[in-house]
C-alpha cells in the first residue's frame, strides 16, 4: 500500500505510525495510507510566510497572471496521468472532466483577468480619486496590498482539482502563498496534482504546501494576516468557524457548505412545452453527475402539483435509464460514491427521510443493484434516488436533511409564492434554477426568492442552447450563499482576489497619492517635457508626462460639418430655435465632436511608438460647448501596464492609461475621460 506525502517546508515527507487508509471507490481495495503523526505542521505556517509569501507579494500582478497562465499550460499538458488516478474515485470521464479540466480553466480565467484588469504592480488602487476639500488639495483612495501571511485551504472530497484551484487561483493572483488541507478520502488526486506543480518549477518555492491527513493544532498559530476558507459540511464548518483563535485575531474565515439547493418548474409551464424536457433533463443531471456528490446539487424538486404526477413519470422514466458501473466500461452513464462509508452515511439518510414525511419513488436501496463492469457490494454504488414528499410544510426534515448522493425529492406547489416559500425552507442555498417560459413568473419568483439563494439560473428554451447548467459554478460568478450554504463568497471574478489581500484608505495631497500609487490623479504635478508624448516609447513614459495643447475656436461651420458626417441631427446642434428653447438656451457643440476635436489637439500624427488607440473610459461631459468657445487639452500620463510578449513576431508593447482634460476659454473643464493606447515597448522579453 502507497504511502501519501504531504509536501511542507520544501520536502515531501511521511508521518508516523498507521495512518487511514484511503479505498478505490469500485472495488473496495486499499489504496493509500495517510497520516500527519509527527510532522512539522507548524513550520509550514511560518515557511509559507516568508518563503512563499516574500516570493508572491515582490511580483506584480501581471507576473502572477503569467504565472497561472504557465501553470494551466502545464497541469493541461499532463491532465491524462490525472484522470487515471481520478477513476479510483468512482468518477465518470465526464465527472473527471468538471474536476480537472473545469479546475485547470479557472486558472486561465483568473490569469486572463489579470492580463486585462490588473496593473503592473504589487499594489492595486481599488477605486478613482474621492475629493475631500473644496481646493482638492486633500484626497483619499482605497488601495489593496498582499496580506504577509498564509491561506489554509479545506477542500471537500468531491471536487479535489477544482475545488483546490478555484481557491488557489485568486489566493496566487493577490500574492499570498497556500496551504492545501484536501480531504482525505481523495487526496490522491490532489497530490497528484500538487506535485505536478511543485516539479513543474513554474511557482516560487513556498507558494504551495499540502497537508495529506489532519492538521494537527496548526489553528493555534494561526495569525491576523493569515486566511482560512472551508469547503464541506455545515456541521465541520461551524465548529472550525468558532475556534478561538480565529476569533481572536479576527482571521478572515470564508465557509461554503452543502446546501439543499432547488429546481423549480414554473407555474406556467406544461408537459407539453420545450422547458419540459429541459426540466427533466437538468434535475436528472444534477442527480446523477458526481454520483450527487456535489455541493450544488439539486435535492429538492419544485413542481406545480398540476404538472406532478407528469413530472413524476418523466423522471422515473430518466432515471430509469440511468447505468451504474464502472465508468471505463462504454455505456457507464454514473459511477460509485467516493466509498463505502459515504454510501452508509447517504442511505441512513434516505431512511431518514422515509420516517419523516417522504415517499420512496426508486431506488433507496443497495441490494439486488445491476451494476455493469463492478461488483456493487464491494464498490459504494449507490442508485439515484426519488422521493416524494406529500407534506412539506408538515415534515420539516425535506429542507433540513441532505442525503449527498444521487437523491432528491419531489414537491408539489400551489402558486408562485408557494413555490418561493418552499424554496426558502432550505435556509439558504448555493444554487437554485427556475425553469420558465415566462419572463413575469421569471420577474416574481427571481426577486422574491434570490435573497435565500447564492446563484440562480433561469432556464428556457432560447438559453438551453448555451447554459452551463444549474450546478456549474463559473469563474466570473460568485460562488457561495447564504445561512445554510455557509454564507461565504467564492470566485466571482477579481471579488475572490480581494478576499486575499488588505484593503487600505490612504488620505494625503494628490501628488503623495500618485507616488504611493504610481498612478497619476488630477491635482498632482506634471512633468513638462518638449518631447511629445506620443514620440516617447513605453519604458520612456514617466507617470505625470503631460502635453498642454494649442486652442481651438469651435465655430458653426465645425458643427455642420460634423452634423453632415456623423448623420447627428440633433435639435440642440442644429435647430436655432429648438435650441434657444432648451436648457442650452442656444445651438452647442456634438459632445463627439469635442472628443474629436480633443484628439485632433493632442494627437501626434507622424509613424512612432504608439501603434492604436485601446478605448476610452469615464467620458463625462461637464459643460456645454457653445459657438465661439475655445477649447485647449492637457494631456496626462495615467499609468502604464507592461503586456506579455505572446510570441517572438509580435510587437512588444504596453497600454498607456491618458488623462484627457477638455477646458474652455475660461478655464472651466467641458470634457473629462480617459483614453488607452498601445504603445511600443524597445525590447521584447518573448522566451520560448
Amino acid at each position: 500500500m502507497q504511502q501519501l506525502t504531504s509536501y511542507i517546508t520544501g520536502k515531501w515527507l511521511y508521518g508516523e505510525g498507521e495512518g487511514r487508509k484511503i479505498y478505490h471507490a469500485l472495488t473496495g481495495q486499499a489504496l493509500y495510507e495517510v497520516t500527519t503523526e509527527g510532522l512539522p505542521l507548524v513550520d509550514c505556517l511560518d515557511y509559507g510566510r516568508k518563503k512563499g509569501g516574500d516570493a508572491l507579494s515582490a511580483m506584480t500582478f501581471q507576473q502572477r497572471g503569467q504565472m497561472l497562465k504557465a501553470v494551466a499550460k502545464h497541469l493541461l499538458a499532463h491532465k491524462a496521468s490525472l484522470y487515471e488516478i481520478s477513476a479510483q474515485t468512482g468518477a465518470t470521464k465526464a465527472d473527471s472532466w468538471v474536476d480537472i479540466e473545469g479546475g485547470i480553466a479557472t486558472l486561465f480565467s483568473f490569469a486572463g483577468l489579470a492580463n486585462r484588469e490588473l496593473p503592473d504592480d504589487t499594489l492595486w488602487p481599488e477605486d478613482d480619486m474621492i475629493p475631500l476639500s473644496k481646493q482638492g488639495q486633500f484626497i483619499a483612495r482605497h488601495i489593496l496590498t498582499s496580506r504577509h501571511g498564509v491561506a489554509l485551504h479545506i477542500n471537500a472530497f468531491n471536487f479535489p482539482c477544482w475545488g483546490m484551484l478555484e481557491k488557489l487561483a485568486p489566493t496566487w493572483l493577490a500574492g499570498m502563498p497556500a496551504i492545501i488541507k484536501p480531504a482525505t478520502a481523495s487526496a490522491q488526486v490532489t497530490h497528484a496534482m500538487v506535485r505536478l506543480i511543485v516539479e513543474s518549477g513554474l511557482v516560487p518555492e513556498g507558494a504551495i504546501q499540502l497537508i495529506c491527513g489532519g492538521v494537527g493544532d496548526m489553528f493555534e498559530h494561526l495569525d491576523f494576516e493569515d486566511v482560512v476558507t472551508f469547503t464541506g459540511s455545515a456541521a465541520t464548518g461551524q465548529k472550525l468557524k468558532s475556534h478561538p483563535r480565529l476569533r481572536e485575531k479576527s482571521i478572515p474565515f470564508t465557509m461554503e457548505a452543502d446546501s439543499l439547493n432547488c429546481a423549480i418548474l414554473g407555474v406556467d409551464v406544461t408537459a407539453q412545452q420545450p422547458e419540459f424536457p429541459l426540466f427533466i433533463k437538468e434535475v436528472t443531471r444534477e442527480m446523477t453527475v458526481k454520483a450527487g456528490q456535489k455541493c450544488t446539487a439539486i435535492r429538492r424538486i419544485l413542481v406545480p402539483k398540476t404538472q406532478l404526477e407528469a413530472v413524476k413519470q418523466a423522471l422515473l422514466q430518466r432515471l430509469s435509464g440511468v447505468t451504474m458501473g464502472d465508468p471505463a466500461v462504454e455505456g457507464v452513464r454514473m459511477g460509485a460514491l467516493i466509498n463505502l462509508e459515504q454510501r452508509e452515511d447517504v442511505h441512513q439518510k434516505v431512511m431518514y427521510l422515509q420516517q419523516n414525511g417522504c415517499e420512496l419513488l426508486c431506488g433507496g436501496s443497495m441490494e439486488n443493484l445491476d451494476v455493469i463492469g463492478a461488483d456493487s457490494q464491494k464498490g459504494a454504488f449507490y442508485p439515484p434516488t426519488l422521493l416524494y414528499c406529500a407534506d412539506p410544510y408538515t415534515h420539516q426534515a425535506v429542507h433540513e436533511t441532505e442525503a449527498f448522493g444521487p437523491v432528491a425529492t419531489l414537491i408539489g406547489y400551489e402558486t408562485s409564492e408557494q413555490a418561493v416559500e418552499l424554496a426558502i425552507m432550505g435556509g439558504g442555498s448555493l444554487a437554485g434554477t427556475l425553469v420558465t417560459a415566462d419572463s413575469l413568473v421569471a420577474q416574481d419568483v427571481i426577486r422574491k426568492s434570490a435573497r435565500a439563494h447564492g446563484r440562480m439560473l433561469v432556464l428556457n428554451e432560447a438559453a438551453a442552447a448555451e447554459s452551463t447548467g444549474h450546478g456549474s459554478p463559473l469563474p466570473l460568478l460568485v460562488h457561495g450563499g447564504p445561512g445554510r450554504a455557509g454564507g461565504g463568497e467564492e470566485l466571482g471574478g477579481l471579488r475572490a482576489v480581494k478576499h486575499y489581500m488588505q484593503r487600505t484608505a490612504i488620505q494625503g495631497s494628490p501628488s503623495m497619492l500618485t507616488s504611493i500609487t504610481k498612478q497619476w490623479v488630477r491635482g498632482s504635478d506634471v512633468i513638462t517635457d518638449p518631447v511629445h508624448p506620443f514620440r516617447k516609447y513605453f519604458e520612456d513614459l514617466v507617470i505625470g508626462d503631460t502635453l498642454l495643447t494649442a486652442r481651438r475656436t469651435v465655430s458653426e461651420a465645425d458643427l455642420v460639418n460634423f452634423a453632415c458626417l456623423s448623420g447627428d441631427h440633433f435639435y440642440a446642434h442644429m435647430d436655432k430655435i429648438g435650441a434657444a428653447q432648451s436648457l442650452f438656451g442656444e445651438r452647442v457643440a456634438h459632445g463627439y465632436f469635442v472628443v474629436s476635436a480633443a484628439a485632433g489637439l493632442f494627437v501626434d500624427a507622424a509613424v512612432g511608438p504608439v501603434i492604436a488607440n485601446y478605448g476610452m473610459e469615464n467620458l463625462r461631459f461637464i459643460e456645454p460647448v457653445k459657438i465661439g468657445d475655445t477649447i485647449q487639452v492637457r494631456l496626462t500620463c495615467k499609468k502604464k501596464i507592461k503586456k506579455a510578449q505572446k510570441t517572438a513576431e509580435d510587437k512588444p508593447n504596453g497600454v498607456v492609461e491618458w488623462d484627457v482634460q477638455v477646458f474652455n476659454q475660461n478655464n472651466a473643464a467641458v470634457a473629462l475621460y480617459s483614453i488607452l493606447t498601445l504603445v511600443e515597448r524597445r525590447e521584447g522579453d518573448f522566451a520560448q
